[in-house]
């Protein structure tokens, strides 16, 4: 069949504008809401947002497609081709038009995100490939066994509900399985965990496998019978794979990747941060104001994602503002919160918010840049502890901080006088 040909007479032709659209006018907040600034990886996984659209059209152009292969008679007569010869091109468009949508998406998220030249994770875009010609091919089957007001309806609803709504069920593995926890990648100090993606890609070849075997094999009792074991077998190895897999199958990324320059404190940022040599000046500045206020500075801030011995957490963001710069130094300073509080033993969290608050403005930040990020009685008593001749804030913190890092230790967070 000509390609012109193939292009007039299909679906796909109407419903990849439709689908188009629909991404760029209700789907583009979600594609952009949690994007990373300068990381295609975070716009790749923030593109699959629209995987589960993209996968529905695709079930619903190969179920309409079946069904008109089914009418006009194809496979009564004696072609000169299989049936896979014959399904093939007449499928090859709606899987164009699922991953044309796809290509919208990684756009919007893309731009979004200002990453600049570059191109999308390629193990997102196989998982994609792949869980588009799956949907398809399982759309195809039940437009050759229904007709089209029964085929194309229960082949748009039942993808749906098979793509989009695993991601919201408390068994965490099956929403790998159609490729529902990528979306979730990256922060910029993560990676995808790549048996996220081996999940995703098994399962969706096995259904592919499956969809040919009943395609070639004209549905034949040994074509049944092995098309079930092939997506038993594919399903059961991608739940292997993906069994104990978060939410958002993320881990860290290689430290080998950050750029680090200075001494005392040595910065290392990510490639990703927008004004790096800004940054790095005024985490310099703010190191030395916690030091003349006698907070003990590690000897290294990074923006890993587990820093390690004598080094402190960087939390900022690529795109951060220079003021927001020192209260990222004051969270990554607050100890993390200790085995025994997760095991039930009494705790001080109320100490947090006060400590937090008061390494934030010794580092420099601006009190009003604190307003609506921390409780407005933790910032006043932070504010009043600024007040105190110096010994007296170092002695405060201290005993507050030993308070945070065990369970047990009650912090003392009025001052002296009867200050709160």
């Amino acid at each position: 069949m000509l390609l012109r040909t193939l292009l007039r007479s299909s679906s796909a032709t109407v419903a990849a504008p439709l689908l188009i659209g629909f991404v760029l006018l209700a789907l583009g907040d979600d594609l952009t809401a949690w994007v990373t600034t300068g990381s295609w990886l975070s716009a790749t996984g923030s593109a699959g947002f629209a995987l589960p659209f993209a996968a529905t059209a695709c079930a619903g152009i190969g179920a309409w497609e079946g069904t008109r292969l089914q009418r006009g008679g194809v496979f009564d007569q004696a072609p000169v081709r299989s049936a896979l010869a014959v399904t093939v091109p007449v499928l090859l468009p709606a899987v164009a038009a699922g991953l044309l949508g796809m290509t919208t998406a990684v756009l919007v998220s893309a731009n979004a995100a200002n990453a600049g030249a570059g191109l999308p994770h390629p193990g997102f875009v196989a998982v994609w490939m792949l869980v588009l010609t799956a949907n398809t091919l399982v759309g195809y089957l039940l437009g050759r066994r229904f007709g089209p007001l029964i085929a194309v309806p229960l082949a748009l609803i039942g993808a749906f509900i098979a793509n989009a709504y695993p991601s919201s069920w408390h068994v965490l593995w099956l929403r790998h399985l159609v490729g529902g926890g990528l979306s979730g990648c990256c922060a910029v100090d993560q990676t995808v965990d790549a048996r996220a993606l081996w999940a995703g890609a098994v399962f969706a070849a096995a259904l592919c496998l499956a969809a040919v075997l009943l395609i070639h094999y004209r549905a034949g009792a040994v074509a049944v019978a092995a098309a079930v074991l092939v997506t038993a077998a594919g399903g059961g190895g991608a739940a292997l794979v993906a069994h104990d897999l978060d939410a958002d199958p993320v881990r860290a990324r290689p430290e080998a990747e950050l750029v680090c320059r200075g001494d005392r404190p040595r910065i290392c940022l990510w490639p990703e941060v927008t004004d790096p040599q800004a940054v790095r000046d005024r985490t310099r500045q703010a190191a030395t104001r916690l030091r003349d206020a006698g907070v003990v500075v590690p000897a290294t801030l990074t923006m890993a994602a587990h820093p390690g011995e004598r080094a402190a957490k960087l939390a900022i963001l690529p795109d951060d503002d220079p003021a927001e710069i020192p209260a990222g130094i004051a969270s990554g300073l607050l100890p993390p919160i200790p085995e025994c509080a997760e095991k039930g033993r009494p705790y001080p969290f109320e100490a947090s918010g006060p400590v937090g608050a008061w390494l934030s403005l010794t580092a420099g930040t601006r009190p009003h840049h604190l307003t609506g990020r921390v409780d407005p009685r933790d910032l006043a008593l932070a504010q009043q502890v600024r007040t105190q001749p110096r010994p007296v804030q170092l002695r405060w913190y201290e005993t507050n901080l030993r308070a945070l890092e065990t369970c047990g230790t009650p912090p003392q967070l009025r001052l002296p006088g009867g200050g709160s």
